[in-house]
């Protein structure tokens, strides 16, 4: 998808300096994973499952522009260090505050630290599990994923990021669920979990506890 083509998919009707300012940050060239084509991906994740059964018709609507903006910026500030969820949402409170979006976009922002929103936060699962959903992408391009977050740590000798990388599989692989949506578990959790494992094998470091 070309810049323009993103620009297209942008929830609001006003705010394109904003927008623009999130493009250039997501096309920054020095970016390996947390690109133009990650936030492409989570936008159609998030028409995925909000087109899904369960999630369209949930008794509690959620709100797609909020959603969608949210969606856009979880990744605006992206350097490799510490912060980068809370400064995104920062970011999104001071764009959006003209909004009646700001607040409830920064919280689901910073939702995607973790990615552990609570059991009866539907908006704050759909970003999540859309956010996490290449953990379930095929081979190919789950290895384009691993390489690409291997730039964005281009800092981190190979050595030390091979350690963080198997602690930060390992902490996903034994939670009791990847996904929060009875859609992505269903459809994503048995991949991403190969995935994970494979990946973990690869690293020389096995599964831990029998997890992942």
């Amino acid at each position: 998808m070309t810049p323009d083509q993103l620009a297209d998919r942008w929830p609001l009707p006003d705010h394109e300096d904003d927008r623009d300012a999130l493009l250039a940050a997501y096309g920054d060239p020095d970016r390996g994973y947390h690109n133009g084509l990650h936030l492409t991906e989570v936008l159609d994740r998030i028409d995925e499952l909000t087109g899904s059964a369960a999630v369209a018709d949930p008794g509690d609507p959620l709100d797609p522009t909020t959603l969608r903006l949210a969606a856009w910026f979880h990744d605006g500030v992206y350097d490799g260090l510490r912060g980068d969820e809370d400064r995104s949402a920062l970011w999104a409170e001071d764009s959006l505050a003209d909004t009646p979006h700001a607040a409830e976009v920064a919280r689901l922002v910073r939702l995607t630290e973790h990615h552990d929103p609570a059991p009866d936060d539907l908006i704050g699962q759909v970003l999540c599990d859309a956010d996490l959903a290449i953990l379930a992408a095929s081979p190919e391009r789950y290895a384009a994923y691993v390489a690409g977050v291997r730039r964005d740590y281009a800092h981190v000798s190979d050595a030390d990021f091979a350690v963080g990388r198997a602690a930060v599989l390992r902490d996903l692989g034994a939670r009791d669920r990847l996904f929060h949506t009875a859609y992505a578990r269903e459809r994503w959790e048995p991949a991403a979990r190969a995935n994970l494992a494979a990946e973990l094998a690869r690293l020389g470091r096995g599964p831990a506890d029998g997890q992942v």
